[in-house]
């Protein structure tokens, strides 16, 4: 019953295709057929004169512990190849537990390998052992498998060519492993726009993998040649990896023919007979045993649905600084007993500010692993930093956050002497702040913009970018002068605390223009009884007179040393809270800082809200529930 439901699913799946998709299956259906076709004439001419009787008692001949020996090794390539789709889980943060991500995996290349057309095949039996998620995740993951599975071949066959004395191809492998490592190093510090490319623990860990299959795959054919091939394993593993790299760009079932004619013609000197007794036994134990394991596996199912991954919270009350969420680049997230302002960086989990209940390092360290990332701590205060080192965690001051309470603050005291001259001095040149209603729009744009083209551009993760939409759920205060907007300010906000975000004025406002801001939205938060007004943090190189190697290397990381951030909110005489980053090791400091300022810098365009435009599929009949 479950085989019947299974093709009514994937029929109701192929209706909804458009006849553009169905175009593109059909020509690499037909081009792999084609390619099937054309190596085994080739094949067929290659093994002419060849006495398939000798080929069957080759095969015969082969020693009972050398079979076991290579189902044992084919357990451990099907071992690598399961691991293979939980780091890909984990990179692309599906929640789904690896043990069934594992499972899934294994089936899927097992019966794929063995069909052909593994983006399809391996597509539909991963959605199959996956009940509950989408056709679209399926899909991603089988072209992500096939993809990286492709580079990290490329990678090993090439460290094997440029390892092996006798090995040829030296030159092409050179060129191979130099781009790589270019590959990987611009992946790195490019930024991550639109592609998620795999980090260096991901990469590392599918090279890894890859290395695993490859070998254990090549060792399991070397244990099922017959005696009378005098071939070894030195000699056979370039010529096997060349030949199953044939076998996968052609994308015939099983790579038939073309790993075959590619593996005769690299290994010129061997008897055919007994080459060709090798590979039928290879293709038995290696292809034929998972196949039929893993079609009994796909055919059962798995017993329940997993649950979709919950999207991560976009709001949440406390922290008004919490608003940051609503850019989209982070997410607001339940880690133990508290909710995180979590960012994600290539290798990074970074946790900002301080949780709203408990702080939970292990959760946090354990969410990190599960996405191939190391944790970091941004922002947090001193007590979560006590936390963290007692933790294991080493700590570092980055920065001081500047507040007052509205409720105190006494703009007629000695200390804001200089702030009133400022004051004075907007509104002798006719600056007005109020906060309006309906926003100008227009007018806000091009003053943003204007301040994006003298500053730089817009910076990003945790600071603020300038959006309507982002904008529109701030308090703006607007400052006007003859009748037209020169500069605003925005603000996040709770029912008890408000943080200043952005400020950004046109070229050449007057002097106090952007003070003027920050005393109205003081003023306003006085009235309100709001207990906590932040302007923010500013980088701890504005203060540190002793310039340290930790000073040093935050300002060359960040670019700009905060002075003129500081002396602008020492206006207002605030409080200055220190803030710190930590992470698992004193080493890792440095590269989470790196992490962190090209995240800073180097944003990726504004995430939008796609919550209601998500891939859709047709549910299949394991998916529903009765």
């Amino acid at each position: 019953m479950a085989v019947f439901n299974h093709l009514r699913s994937v029929r109701s799946v192929a209706a909804a295709l458009p006849p553009q998709q169905w175009l593109r299956i059909t020509l690499r259906a037909v081009a792999s057929l084609a390619l099937a076709a054309l190596f085994l004439w080739l094949l067929a001419k290659r093994l002419a004169d060849v006495d398939f009787g000798a080929v069957a008692q080759a095969i015969s001949g082969v020693d009972g512990l050398h079979w076991a020996g290579a189902v044992a090794l084919t357990g451990i390539s099907f071992w690598a190849v399961g691991h293979y789709d939980a780091v890909l889980h984990r990179h692309f943060s599906t929640g789904i537990p690896d043990v069934l991500s594992r499972r899934a995996g294994i089936c899927a290349i097992a019966v794929s390998q063995t069909l052909g057309l593994g983006v399809i095949t391996g597509a539909v039996l991963r959605w199959r052992m996956l009940p509950g998620q989408s056709l679209w995740l399926a899909a991603r993951l089988t072209m992500a498998v096939a993809l990286s599975f492709l580079a990290g071949w490329a990678v090993v066959t090439a460290l094997v060519l440029v390892t092996l004395p006798a090995a040829p191809f030296k030159a092409a492998a050179l060129v191979v492993l130099m781009a790589a490592a270019a590959l990987a190093v611009t992946a790195m510090a490019a930024p991550r726009w639109g592609f998620h490319w795999p980090n260096g623990f991901t990469l590392g860990r599918l090279i890894l993998l890859c290395a695993v299959d490859t070998l254990a795959a090549a060792s399991a054919f070397h244990l099922l040649c017959p005696d009378a091939l005098s071939l070894s394993f030195v000699a056979l593993l370039p010529a096997f990896l060349l030949a199953l790299g044939a076998g996968l760009a052609t994308g015939t079932p099983g790579g038939l023919g073309a790993f075959e004619v590619t593996l005769l013609a690299l290994l010129p000197g061997q008897d055919p007979a007994q080459l060709l007794a090798a590979i039928l036994a290879w293709r038995l134990i290696y292809y034929a045993l998972p196949a039929l394991i893993g079609a009994g596996f796909a055919i059962r199912g798995a017993k329940a649905a997993i649950p979709r991954a919950e999207r991560a919270k976009r709001l949440a009350p406390g922290l008004a600084e919490l608003g940051l969420a609503a850019q989209g680049g982070l997410v607001i997230q339940t880690v133990g007993h508290g909710e995180w302002l979590l960012g994600r960086t290539g290798h990074f989990l970074v946790a900002f500010l301080t949780p709203s209940a408990g702080v939970s390092l292990h959760g946090l360290t354990a969410c990190a692993r599960a996405e191939s990332r190391k944790p970091a701590l941004y922002k947090c205060t001193a007590r979560t930093a006590v936390a963290a080192r007692a933790a294991g965690f080493a700590p570092l001051l980055i920065a001081r956050e500047a507040w007052l309470c509205p409720q105190t603050y006494c703009l007629t005291s000695s200390s804001h002497a200089g702030l009133r001259r400022k004051l004075r001095r907007a509104a002798s040149q006719g600056i007005s702040v109020t906060r309006p209603i309906a926003l100008p729009w227009p007018q806000l744009d091009r003053i943003a913009a204007e301040w994006a083209a003298t500053h730089g551009g817009e910076r990003g993760f945790s600071m603020g970018r300038y959006s309507r939409d982002y904008v529109a759920r701030q308090r703006v205060y607007v400052a006007w002068r003859a009748g037209h907007p020169v500069a605003f300010a925005s603000f996040h906000h709770t029912a008890s605390e408000w943080t200043l975000d952005l400020m950004r004025h046109a070229l050449n406002v007057p002097d106090g223009t952007m003070q003027s801001l920050v005393q109205a939205a003081i003023d306003d938060a006085a009235r309100a009884n709001i207990a906590r007004l932040s302007l923010a943090a500013v980088p701890e190189a504005a203060f540190s007179r002793s310039q340290n190697r930790s000073t040093r290397l935050l300002r060359a990381l960040i670019g700009e040393d905060g002075a003129g951030l500081a002396q602008f909110k020492s206006a207002f005489a605030p409080r200055w809270q220190p803030l710190y980053m930590a992470t698992p090791s004193r080493l890792a400091l440095p590269f989470a800082a790196a992490s962190i300022a090209r995240a800073i810098f180097h944003p990726p365009p504004i995430a939008q809200d796609h919550a209601d435009y998500e891939f859709a599929s047709v549910a299949p009949a394991w998916h529903r529930q009765e």
